[in-house]
């Protein structure tokens, strides 16, 4: 696929200007299944990065004086240009991000959702009458009003390289910040070409910058004081490590997990079974909650597999720009080498392969879903993230118990479980360390406004709209 010059360039984005001249450094962007090249990208060096910075100050200064109605007309006019070109944002998506075709479609729409919801909530940001008529504040009043907390570091991942930038974003432009966001090495232009919709949108020059670069000059944003806040999502390790250096920032974590499913009894058999292995496995199970772990009562474990087996058949596997595929490559060869890995290590230890574990398409990166058990919680398989189309299915007698085994994961941010008895749905949201538990669904299930996040090792505060704005914003209190 060639680049759509009338919605981006292959260069960085800075104070409303594409920048990049460097013919050293420079990042190769990759169509995911063909593996052609679809841009050579110029990376900024320091001093680019330094101008970021810089006209993101000046960008803020400007902005956050910005009215509310002002930031909603602003919004609803980049939602509207990104409707304009939403299928080559769509084709943009599947060729960098080896997305499916129908996933990528709905990606774009839950990006423009989010648009339209952080218009809405550009006009509901108040503040609180604080209680203070009593004792020494005999006779006074007080309120709060919420203020921008200032320039904005943002990072965003390769698996929903629109999505997951309007995330952070979004909810930034809702408040009156600046933002400096760093995508993915792996998918960077369809943050390139968002981009250059907020500055047809008539976005003030520095409001956004995308900054290609190298982790080198990116830790020259990390460290500068003059950005308030971090907002990465990505890996646990990547995540908390940049946490540790990120000095005075403000920091949202959103990370990654080694999502379970709880399947009972009581369950409708065929629709957990045929959910759940399209929660597995679409994309190439490359969601941060993707199931991974799926535990199921032991009197109807032989008929749920059977189910699974045969919605996986069901499955497509192949070129993502395919109507009828759901499992294409994954982003590089390293992952898929790391999987097989994996799963080797796993079966030398004694785990059962049932289902796939073979390589479809070695040039693109194509991997069978693959479904392991008699696993143990200390295999990669099981302890780690996959981030791959790989789940472990584990035969389960007591319901408590199950509960247990999940919670001793290092990881916690959603979880699943099929079941129509009223007490395992309270026991579960009453005992489960995870940021969700959704019912009767995958733990895949999110809505962009819903407050999403992790505990433990999967993520520090939360996301969704108007969650990600109150994290954006600082109360600054009036007494008289």
């Amino acid at each position: 696929m060639e680049l759509n010059r009338d919605i981006l360039q292959a260069r960085s984005f800075i104070n409303n200007e594409w920048l990049g001249h460097s013919s050293t450094n420079v990042l190769i962007v990759k169509n995911k299944y063909d593996q052609n090249i679809m841009a050579t990208i110029s990376e900024a060096d320091s001093s680019e990065v330094q101008f970021a910075i810089a006209n993101s100050v000046q960008g803020f200064q400007t902005y956050s004086k910005y009215s509310a109605e002002q930031r909603k007309s602003l919004l609803l006019n980049i939602r509207e240009l990104l409707l304009q070109e939403k299928d080559k944002f769509v084709n943009l998506i599947v060729s960098e991000a080896g997305k499916p075709l129908g996933y990528a479609q709905s990606e774009v729409d839950r990006a423009l959702a989010l648009l339209q919801t952080a218009a809405e909530e550009t006009t509901r940001i108040g503040g609180e009458v604080v209680p203070m008529d009593f004792g020494i504040g005999l006779g006074r009043s007080a309120f709060t009003k919420k203020i921008p907390i200032g320039p904005i570091l943002a990072i965003s991942p390769f698996n929903f390289p629109l999505n997951l930038a309007l995330h952070k974003i979004a909810p930034a432009l809702a408040v009156g910040c600046s933002v400096i966001l760093k995508p993915s090495p792996y998918a960077p232009l369809t943050a390139l070409a968002f981009a250059a919709l907020c500055k047809k949108a008539g976005l003030p020059a520095g409001v956004l910058n995308v900054v290609i670069c190298r982790n080198e000059e990116a830790e020259l944003l990390l460290k500068d004081d003059r950005l308030k806040m971090l907002s990465f999502t990505g890996s646990a390790e990547v995540g908390w490590a940049l946490k540790a250096k990120a000095g005075k920032k403000k920091v949202l974590l959103e990370l990654g997990g080694n999502a379970s499913v709880i399947v009972d009894r009581t369950c409708h058999i065929e629709e957990a079974a045929r959910a759940i292995a399209m929660g597995s496995y679409l994309y190439s199970g490359q969601i941060c909650i993707s199931i991974q772990r799926i535990f199921v009562d032991a009197s109807i474990f032989d008929a749920f597999i059977e189910k699974f087996k045969a919605a996986v058949n069901e499955i497509g596997v192949g070129n993502p720009s395919s109507d009828c595929v759901s499992v294409g490559p994954l982003i590089d060869r390293l992952h898929l080498e790391r999987i097989q890995q994996w799963v080797q290590e796993a079966k030398a230890a004694g785990a059962e392969i049932l289902l796939g574990a073979d390589i479809v398409d070695l040039e693109r990166n194509i991997m069978a879903p693959t479904l392991i058990t008699n696993t143990r919680e200390d295999m990669k398989v099981v302890s780690e993230e996959v981030f791959g189309p790989l789940a472990v299915i584990e035969k389960v007698q007591y319901f408590d118990e199950v509960i247990r085994v999940i919670n001793r994961s290092r990881y916690g941010l959603q979880a699943g479980l099929f079941t129509n008895q009223i007490s395992q749905m309270k026991y579960a949201h009453e005992n489960l360390e995870v940021g969700a538990l959704v019912i009767n669904g995958i733990p895949g299930f999110r809505i962009d406004s819903m407050p999403y996040g992790g505990i433990k090792d999967s993520g520090l505060g939360r996301e969704g709209v108007r969650y990600a704005m109150e994290e954006m914003l600082e109360p600054r209190l009036l007494v008289y």
